[in-house]
């Protein structure tokens, strides 16, 4: 259950929109941001998502791609956690793919309308504030939208049956000739540059979040072996264990050392969009190859809710796959070295 209460809290000490300048932002650095997303993501995936969703989906594109008359009607109350925001681009059929969405809008004299569906989106039915993502009807340009709640024909549902990110409210978002005025555009919008940036703050903050969670799973499988007695000795005395938890720790210094570099790198200004990438492939990768051996290590104990990790587990399997799978940025990471578009051929 998610209490949406949360993001007041989260509001309150500054959680929410924490790396941008004014509007009640905490205007902390991009260092700063990654451990807040460990930190959190240690805890439940589902939260460290509510922050990145909140921060890099729904406020970045307000504060870079948004009027001022949009940023000072909205920025103040989502960094506050007043408004709960969500981000829709993904749909059923155009995940890995965005630019095959059918979502798409229509230019009238004063208004637009927007028709389609998006799918797994997180906050989707407790948000207050939706950034929306179409086409136009050419299907050539793309552009981000601001829609209230309570904006008609627009309807959301949430998907009950998931086995994983079970605390966070996922839905689908329904648009059926939604009519909403245009000055709810996002005017600087630079097409799909635009989205991708929004893409990559998540990624970076999702790259800090899973070592996070693996770093969790490591302390509970280490604590665990030191006290659990097999053959008159502690698990941790045997060498294949003490062996596991060698690699967990080494990998773990390795993806935070990636992370703190790349995030000093970003507070200095450098482009670190191909570091991102591989971040967030390497990091989600290794991170649920610890989890797992942090299970194994329990042995059945690990299945218990009482230790965590198959929570842990079940919700990385969902972080793996969204923001860009491991495939998707292998190709991102093989189109900058050879020059080659693996993606379209």
């Amino acid at each position: 259950y998610f209490d949406k209460n949360i993001y007041k809290e989260f509001g309150s000490i500054g959680f929410l929109g924490s790396t941008i300048e004014g509007y009640g932002s905490a205007n902390v650095n991009k260092v700063s941001y990654g451990l807040i997303c460990a930190e959190l993501e240690s805890i439940d995936s589902s939260y460290r998502s509510a922050i990145s969703v909140q921060s890099s989906l729904v406020i970045h594109p307000i504060y870079y791609y948004g009027s001022e008359d949009q940023k000072n009607k909205y920025l103040p109350d989502l960094i506050k956690g007043n408004l709960i925001g969500c981000f829709g681009l993904t749909e059923s059929e155009a995940g890995s793919d965005p630019s095959s969405m059918k979502t798409t809008y229509k230019e009238e004299k004063d208004y637009y309308i927007l028709n389609g569906t998006k799918n797994w989106i997180t906050n989707a039915p407790i948000a207050d504030v939706f950034i929306i993502w179409a086409l136009d009807l050419n299907k050539k340009n793309v552009n981000g939208f601001i829609i209230e709640k309570n904006t008609s024909n627009l309807t959301t549902s949430l998907i009950e049956n998931k086995t994983s990110l079970k605390i966070s409210p996922t839905g689908q978002i329904i648009l059926d000739n939604v009519k909403i005025p245009k000055e709810n555009i996002l005017p600087n919008t630079k097409g799909w540059k635009s989205v991708f940036s929004c893409l990559n703050n998540a990624r970076y903050g999702i790259s800090w979040g899973v070592i996070g969670a693996a770093q969790s799973c490591w302390l509970i499988a280490k604590e665990y072996a030191e006290n659990r007695i097999m053959f008159k000795k502690p698990l941790a005395s045997k060498q294949l264990i003490q062996n596991k938890l060698s690699i967990m720790l080494t990998e773990i210094s390795l993806g935070w050392s990636a992370c703190l570099h790349a995030g000093r790198a970003w507070d200095h200004g450098k482009d670190i969009k191909i570091a991102i990438s591989m971040l967030k492939r390497n990091n989600c990768k290794k991170a649920l190859e610890i989890i797992r051996e942090s299970r194994d290590i329990l042995g059945a104990n690990g299945l218990l809710e009482e230790f965590n990790i198959m929570r842990h587990l079940v919700n990385l399997e969902t972080v793996k796959t969204y923001e860009g799978t491991e495939d998707i940025h292998s190709l991102i990471l093989g189109k900058f070295q050879t020059k080659i578009d693996a993606l379209n051929s």
